[in-house]
């Protein structure tokens, strides 16, 4: 499949801010979404996690025993976290990490993922599908979730969902969600 660089590019930082309008937390609301996948003391990780958009929702779900990886391949993405949270209580249950093109470097063991928006900016979906399934215990989900409009057809996301259960996951239907494909992953 080719892949069309302008619309599978990753979101530049300087386009962060609309991640982050209110606007967005009426129609995507994080607790809404998330709740039937998150629970208190569970490790969580938001992968492509941006400026904190859902991250800091998740802080708040998993509780204070719980963790976040928030991992973003753009320093930039992770400084407007980070100060976000700086300060906060939050601070200690959110864990940074700065992915690579090739490697999302989290090797801890997660509950539950989220990949929000973010897969078709990926090059290489079959690794990232390996790794991810690497450092899911035997009963986590990932919840991958695209955009529609001018990002996703419905064939490119078909073809990214083989390529999911090319690397052994379970794929089901995910939540309807406003201008979205999802799909959950799970174990076989």
């Amino acid at each position: 499949m080719a892949i069309d660089n302008k619309r599978n590019r990753v979101c530049p930082v300087g386009l962060a801010s609309p991640l982050e309008a209110s606007i967005r937390r009426w129609l995507q609301d994080p607790r809404k979404i998330l709740s039937p996948f998150v629970k208190e003391g569970m490790t969580v990780l938001d992968i492509g996690c941006g400026p904190g958009f859902f991250s800091i929702d998740l802080a708040g779900m998993v509780g204070r025993t719980g963790k976040v990886i928030s991992a973003d391949l753009q320093d930039g993405m992770l400084r407007k976290l980070s100060t976000r949270i700086r300060g906060t209580e939050l601070e200690a249950r959110i864990h940074l990490v700065k992915c690579e093109r090739d490697t999302i470097n989290v090797s801890q063991t997660i509950d539950f993922g989220l990949a929000f928006w973010m897969v078709h900016e990926v090059p290489d979906k079959l690794g990232f599908f390996q790794q991810i399934k690497a450092i899911m215990n035997d009963q986590a989900r990932i919840l991958m979730v695209e955009p529609t409009l001018f990002h996703v057809s419905r064939k490119e996301f078909e073809a990214t969902t083989s390529l999911a259960e090319d690397a052994g996951f379970v794929v089901s239907q995910g939540p309807r969600l406003l201008l979205s494909w999802s799909a959950v992953l799970g174990n076989a």
